[in-house]
């Protein structure tokens, strides 16, 4: 594994400069073949895209590209993005969809969240410890599941979120009334609907990380986006990294969570401060595919030996 130079810091960043349209067409043909597959897979043909695209086109003009204290006309967004301004018109005045995430995805997720993060649910190994569904199952002063479920929400009972996590497959009731966590982090195996918004989320901001950095006279400071990657791996060593991959997200998904559960108690205790409000998200993700191109199985598994022709490289932050 080669040493890399290291990636300047924010501050050493210079902001971007003009558009690149050649540079971004390149980067978006590659961003489309994944969509393309999932609009293959699941039936999304072209005539809907185009629609999507185009509402996509107007409605970030109308948000992010409108003139201080007047907005922008349908000639304006039309020059923007290309959308016809029989159509630009037609989606101004469209009703703005709702967020499709299913109501019990927030909560759950949460409850799985402060589970593994907060001390009390934590055995001494700092893994998630078997609660008792509710206290009278339990041991005298033992933390249960009806109370880690009101300490996140009022709105839903521990019953109803109990369900949710058993059908989502997250959690496992035993005989002796006791809660188990199947998982480390939220990772719906049932739940296709919440799957495709998590998909949503996750991909959608991202993107957005990485189109931030890249903006032209970008001012703000860079975010966090980053990743490493080899190449000429045998699938055995691609599969021990992958492990290795989940275990230190895991490690890091726990403390992260415990220094966020902190954040949130110390902002709600500061609702009265005015000021803008941020949401964050902080993800990791593994890539294994099969590289094309490549020499025949032999002499791939000859090459994988030699650490020489294993190439390792890290994303900078654009």
């Amino acid at each position: 594994m080669t040493a890399r130079k290291r990636p300047p810091e924010p501050s050493e960043q210079p902001a971007s400069g003009l558009p690149e349209p050649a540079l971004a067409a390149e980067a978006v043909a590659r961003l489309l073949q994944p969509l393309a597959r999932l609009m293959i897979d699941h039936g999304l043909q072209l005539p809907s895209m185009v629609e999507l695209l185009k509402q996509a086109l107007v409605s970030e003009a109308v948000a992010a590209y409108g003139l201080a204290d007047k907005g922008s006309s349908d000639t304006r967004i039309a020059l923007l993005t290309g959308v016809h301004r029989k159509d630009v018109k037609r989606l101004r005045d469209a009703p703005v969809a709702v967020d499709p995430a299913p109501p019990m995805v927030p909560v759950a997720a949460s409850v799985v969240a402060r589970w593994i993060s907060e001390p009390r649910y934590l055995t001494a190994e700092q893994t998630a410890r078997p609660l008792a569904r509710t206290p009278g199952r339990g041991h005298p002063g033992e933390p249960d599941f009806t109370t880690l479920v009101a300490e996140v929400t009022r709105d839903a009972g521990a019953r109803a979120v109990l369900d949710e996590l058993q059908r989502l497959g997250v959690v496992e009731l035993t005989e002796d009334g006791y809660v188990h966590l199947k998982t480390s982090s939220f990772v719906p195996n049932k739940g296709l609907s919440e799957s495709f918004h998590f998909l949503a989320s996750n991909v959608s901001d991202h993107l957005a990380t990485a189109v931030h950095n890249l903006a032209p006279g970008r001012s703000a400071p860079l975010m966090l986006e980053q990743s490493a990657f080899l190449e000429n791996l045998p699938p055995a060593e691609a599969e021990q990294l992958q492990q290795l991959a989940r275990r230190l997200w895991s490690t890091a998904l726990q403390q992260f969570l415990q220094m966020a559960s902190a954040a949130k108690q110390r902002s709600q205790g500061s609702q009265s401060i005015q000021g803008p409000r941020h949401r964050i998200r902080f993800g990791v993700y593994f890539h294994d595919a099969a590289q094309a191109g490549k020499a025949s199985a032999t002499e791939s598994k000859s090459k994988a030996a030699t650490p020489a022709a294993s190439k390792s490289r890290r994303k900078r932050s654009t």
